[in-house]
């Protein structure tokens, strides 16, 4: 039985009176309860929202020591990560500096030949080519030893970063004891537990565009390089970053990302153009669907399957040739990703059938590319609807995997609570990544099993929450005005989900399949005067089942998200069907 949220509370209802009952709910669901915070999140303002970056601990340091190599010919490196936010970090920094006139660099190190972060190699290598400055995107935080090693070569490191520093247990007791890096400055709103900046949500790319807007403010120089306002153009990659990364789509975030899609959808860069044709996508109606699903993929597949400066060059080239044939590069890419993730989840089938399926699903093979685990893991978690650790052997020989949780298990807790099994873990509840020992990578399913039996005695019935509607509707209520009113709470992302809707008694006029290999469910609901499509991707086996009842005649009760359909004239309105259950 599907449940609905509770009403809304009187008090709660009179402060936002001023907006119809499903937007006052809605806001009220996401923790906004004054007219106040309504007004801010129904209208996000770039001047209005934005806090200061010289409020973060050492910003206004790391701004100076950037305009002074800016302006003193300086040879500047920007070492960036080679994901959806630290490519995007290191275009925005690239653009900046090249329109200073700044003599700079930008370095990416290889996925599988260097892996994430800062290197002692790498940094040697940015001595001998004589740069005075190294600004990290994204990452340094957790890079102790080769950012000391960067200090002995004469090197200074400015670090820019959203993720958690290292940690040590105190010597004397008490709690853990914070690592962080020996930089020049260190530009993270997640590593001190002083950090008094507003928003500690940023990902990697906002930091970094925080710094340009810093350092624009400590040097009036520069301003007679840059024109004024000129650093908002570098939002489409800020946005890019935010939505892509998943970071909570609230506070700054939602501003960040609400102008960032509006950057996008007007970004001249020829690169996203051609990308945008290639994915046959309409650049002018961009969303934060169109960028999780389709844009941050290609960008990925980029160091994935190959080299990351792909995507870097793909949007930096101001050549029409070069942007044409790196989007073909991206979409190849792709591709490939598709294909190789596709034949690794096929294994993992073949070989579940095989055996017992245990509360922990933790396979491996030497031949499965790591960069590729995180996304069948996902898969096959949600499938099963539990835990699912998947490894391979990276280009370095060490056995690194992904794991997804797939249910209401925090994953590096689990991953915490398995001893002696990871030579290196991280993540966050949901998602995780490790590195396991050779030795102890036999015994890892038998220790995540046991481990699981342990958290689960401190688990009640009721920690998962099983997802709720917003509201009934009727199919006759979803036309192209009520769309409008929900997608003025967009951006959706985390912590600002799309809204979810119930439609009760609904018969199905015609299923379809449809993709390549008809893996995409179409289910046509009725009544035929009013009649809209809802849709799946990757439909699992009980929906299909569930689908199939509904088109031999049966009712049923159907669970879905409200969506825009950018393929079909006349209603606009599609749905995305969540689940479906006969009534």
């Amino acid at each position: 039985m599907f449940q609905l949220h509770d009403p809304l509370d009187s008090v709660i209802r009179e402060e936002l009176s001023a907006y119809d009952d499903l937007t006052a709910a809605l806001l009220a669901r996401r923790g906004i309860a004054t007219k106040l915070e309504a007004e801010k999140f129904l209208n996000p303002s770039y001047d209005a929202h934005l806090f200061d970056p010289l409020l973060m601990t050492d910003m206004p340091r790391a701004a100076e020591r950037l305009a002074a190599a800016i302006i003193s010919g300086e040879k500047i490196a920007v070492w960036s990560d080679y994901d959806c936010d630290g490519i995007p970090g290191g275009v925005l920094l690239h653009d900046f500096l090249k329109k200073t006139g700044a003599h700079f660099e930008n370095y990416i190190p290889h996925r599988h030949e260097e892996g994430y972060g800062m290197n002692v190699n790498g940094v040697e290598k940015l001595a001998k080519e004589g740069v005075a400055l190294i600004v990290t995107v994204d990452s340094g935080i957790v890079d102790v030893e080769p950012i000391a090693h960067a200090k002995e070569l004469g090197m200074d490191v400015i670090v820019t970063d959203h993720h958690l520093p290292r940690r040590a247990e105190a010597s004397s007791g008490g709690g853990p004891k914070i690592i962080l890096p020996d930089a020049y400055a260190i530009v993270n709103p997640n590593a001190r537990p002083s950090e008094t900046y507003p928003f500690k949500e940023l990902c990697g790319a906002a930091v970094a565009w925080k710094l340009v807007c810093a350092t624009l403010r400590v040097e009036p120089k520069l301003r007679e390089r840059i024109p004024l306002g000129w650093e908002k153009w570098l939002l489409d990659m800020v946005g890019l970053a935010t939505i892509a990364d998943m970071v909570p789509l609230v506070g700054e975030n939602r501003v960040l990302a609400t102008y960032g899609l509006k950057v996008l959808r007007r970004s001249p860069r020829l690169g996203l153009q051609k990308l945008c044709r290639a994915m046959r996508v309409d650049q002018r109606e961009l969303t934060e669907d169109d960028i999780g699903f389709m844009l941050a993929p290609r960008v990925n597949a980029a160091s994935r399957m190959g080299d990351a400066r792909d995507a870097f060059r793909l949007f930096t080239t101001a050549d029409e040739a070069e942007a044409e044939a790196l989007a073909k590069k991206l979409e190849q890419a792709n591709r490939q990703r598709k294909a190789e993730s596709g034949a690794i989840t096929r294994a993992v089938h073949t070989r579940l059938k095989e055996r017992e399926v245990r509360s922990i699903i933790a396979l491996g093979d030497p031949a499965w590319r790591p960069a590729l685990l995180g996304l069948v893991a996902g898969t096959i978690a949600d499938e099963y609807e539990r835990p699912v650790f998947l490894w391979g052997r990276e280009g370095n020989l060490s056995l690194k995997g992904s794991a997804r949780s797939g249910g209401a298990t925090h994953i590096v807790e689990l991953m915490r609570s398995t001893e002696n099994t990871f030579a290196e873990f991280g993540g966050h509840a949901a998602a995780g990544g490790f590195t396991v020992k050779d030795t102890e990578v036999f015994f890892l399913e038998d220790r995540l099993v046991a481990a699981h039996a342990q958290l689960m005695k401190y688990v009640t019935a009721d920690t998962e929450l099983a997802l709720r509607a917003d509201l009934v509707v009727a199919p006759e209520e979803l036309d192209s005005s009520f769309l409008t009113r929900m997608e003025k709470l967009a951006p959706f992302g985390v912590q600002n989900p799309k809204p979810v809707f119930l439609l009760r008694g609904i018969s199905a006029l015609a299923i379809s399949h449809f993709g390549k290999n008809e893996e995409h469910l179409k289910v046509k609901i009725g009544p035929s005067s009013h009649s809209l499509d809802a849709v799946t991707f990757f439909a699992k086996d009980s929906l299909l089942r569930t689908a199939r009842e509904m088109a031999l005649g049966k009712r049923a009760n159907v669970l879905a998200h409200i969506e825009r359909d950018g393929f079909k004239r006349g209603n606009l309105v599609r749905l995305r069907l969540l689940d479906i259950k006969l009534v």
